[in-house]
């Protein structure tokens, strides 16, 4: 009973000790001229241009039919060069990898499918969000005809 006290006392100590080495852990990349580390995203979209922008050399997609996508996800579409060419803003977070592929073309509708790809086995991930752009190749010009998007996700 009489040692009780020291051990307590002792615990205490431990304590304060601990949380000002925590302290001063976290306040050395804070404050010590150190920058964290972004996420970055590896697009060929130039920095000054915000996710679900049309890029500088992009010309608007004008028939977009992004009715299946989430409320959440941008509907951005965009077509380059001789237009066979069709750009469009996909979603993917922590260890998922976006990617996008013609389903459907025919005379009037371009059905395109962004896939967001997340691994089968539990590991740890962030918890950002990142808005890629991707490009698909069409065999003919876009033209006047509608882009329809779909999403989904799936495992691999």
């Amino acid at each position: 009973m009489r040692h009780i006290g020291t051990v307590v006392g002792t615990g205490v100590l431990l304590l304060v000790i601990s949380a000002c080495g925590s302290a001063q852990n976290a306040g050395a990349g804070a404050g010590g001229g150190q920058e964290l580390p972004t996420a970055t995203s590896t697009s060929e979209v130039p920095p000054n241009v915000a996710p679900g922008e049309v890029p500088p050399d992009g010309k608007p997609v004008t028939k977009l039919d992004a009715n299946a996508l989430p409320p959440d996800q941008p509907r951005t579409a965009w077509t380059q060069g001789d237009g066979k060419t069709v750009g469009v803003v996909a979603q993917e977070g922590g260890c998922g990898k976006a990617s996008a592929s013609v389903l459907e073309q025919n005379a009037s509708t371009v059905k395109i499918e962004l896939l967001e790809t997340l691994p089968l086995t539990k590991e740890m991930c962030t918890m950002d969000i990142r808005f890629p752009p991707l490009t698909v190749q069409l065999s003919e010009p876009l033209g006047e005809r509608t882009v329809v998007l779909t999403s989904r996700q799936e495992q691999k």
